[in-house]
Parts: structure tokens; C-alpha cells; sequence
């Protein structure tokens, strides 16, 4: 005959048995948050090293226009770059100069909103320094994404001039570049590639503390 239950023992075996069914759902909830977690994980690191990617081939695209040569560069003959100090006016073969004699005081680089003389700004050109010239009449919006593009590097200079045969013209020693807007494409790699670049008869020379 059997024996009557002890309600204790009874108690305790229901609340071992919740015990373990609550034990197996929380493996349960552990090993699906750890899986979901790894499912994230797998993820997340696959686009990361897809923008890793993506952006060093953009990054290598960029830097190899940046260097390509430029379509419309001019390059000015020997003959017309004489690096001779010179005082008074002097009689340059391009409009604005992109080389030549010039005087012995260099023009800061910066940013002028005022005509400059030519004989100062060569000599910042053989120091390496681009000068950007544009027309008088260029719309402010023209001018500010030249002085936009300009703005990274230390040895530009920045001016209006009068009587160039284009709107905006890029000039480095012994090289010119005409363009017809101030969002012309090539700015970008002329700068890049002509800011002390190779033509510099005078590399590291100062931009600064000459005629401002």
C-alpha cells in the first residue's frame, strides 16, 4: 500500500524541476543571444572591411588623379625664364607672368583682393608658390571656391588681374594653365602637382616675410 505523500519532498521536487526547466531556457536564450551576437559580429566586420576597401580604392583613385598629367598646360620656353633681380618694370612673355627676371623682394603668399606687381609675384613663383589670377568681373562664388581651393596650401597666391584672355588663370614657374570657371576639374591636380613642385628652381625658399 502506498505511502502517503510528503508534501515537503513535494514542494521540493516541483521547485527543482522549475529550477531545471528554467536553467534550460535560459541556456536556451544564452546560446540564441550568442548566436545572434556572432550573426552581428560576422556582419558588421564584413561591411567594415568592404568601407576599408572601398575606401582605399577611392583614396588610390583620387591620389592617381591628382597625379595624371593635365590636359591644357602650357610650358613656357627656357628662354623666357630668366632668374635675373631686376628693378623696374619688366617685359614678360605671358599674361600674367609665369616666370622670368624679377625683383629681389618676393610677394608674401596669401590672399590679395588687389592687383599685385608682377616682378614680386615671379619671385614668389621661384620659391615654388602657384598664383591664381582671376578677372576683376569673376562672380564672388567663382572667386570663393578658388580662395576654397587654394586655402590648404602655404605657398599660393591669390589676385585679380587685369587684361588675361581667360577668366582664371593658374600659373607656377614655367607653367600656366588657362581655364574658363573656377570649377574646372583641373585646379585640384594643378596645385597638388605644382605647389613646390619639381619646376621650383628655389625648393623650401620663403613665402613669407617679403613684400606684403
Amino acid at each position: 500500500m502506498a505511502q502517503p505523500s510528503n508534501p515537503r519532498e513535494e514542494r521540493a521536487a516541483r521547485a527543482a524541476a522549475l529550477r531545471k526547466q528554467q536553467q534550460r531556457k535560459e541556456r536556451r536564450q544564452r546560446n540564441l543571444i550568442i548566436g545572434v551576437t556572432g550573426g552581428v559580429v560576422v556582419v558588421l566586420v564584413a561591411a567594415v572591411a568592404t568601407v576599408l576597401v572601398t575606401t582605399r580604392e577611392e583614396t588610390a583613385a583620387e591620389q592617381a588623379a591628382l597625379e595624371a598629367p593635365i590636359d591644357g598646360v602650357v610650358e613656357l620656353p627656357d628662354e623666357d625664364l630668366g632668374r635675373n633681380h631686376v628693378e623696374g618694370t619688366v617685359e614678360y612673355a605671358t599674361t600674367p607672368p609665369a616666370g622670368g627676371d624679377h625683383n629681389a623682394v618676393w610677394l608674401n603668399c596669401g590672399v590679395y583682393p588687389e592687383p599685385v606687381t608682377n616682378e614680386n609675384a615671379v619671385h614668389s613663383l621661384e620659391h615654388g608658390a602657384v598664383w591664381i589670377t582671376y578677372d576683376p568681373e569673376l562672380p564672388t562664388e567663382q572667386v570663393d571656391q578658388l580662395l576654397a581651393a587654394a586655402e590648404p596650401y602655404d605657398y599660393t597666391l591669390v589676385s585679380p588681374y587685369e587684361g588675361m584672355e581667360t577668366p582664371i588663370t593658374l600659373s607656377a614657374w614655367g607653367s600656366q594653365l588657362a581655364l574658363e570657371d573656377a570649377s574646372d576639374e583641373r585646379i585640384a591636380p594643378f596645385l597638388h602637382q605644382f605647389v613646390q613642385g619639381e619646376q621650383t628652381p628655389e625648393p623650401g625658399a620663403a613665402c613669407t616675410g617679403g613684400l606684403s
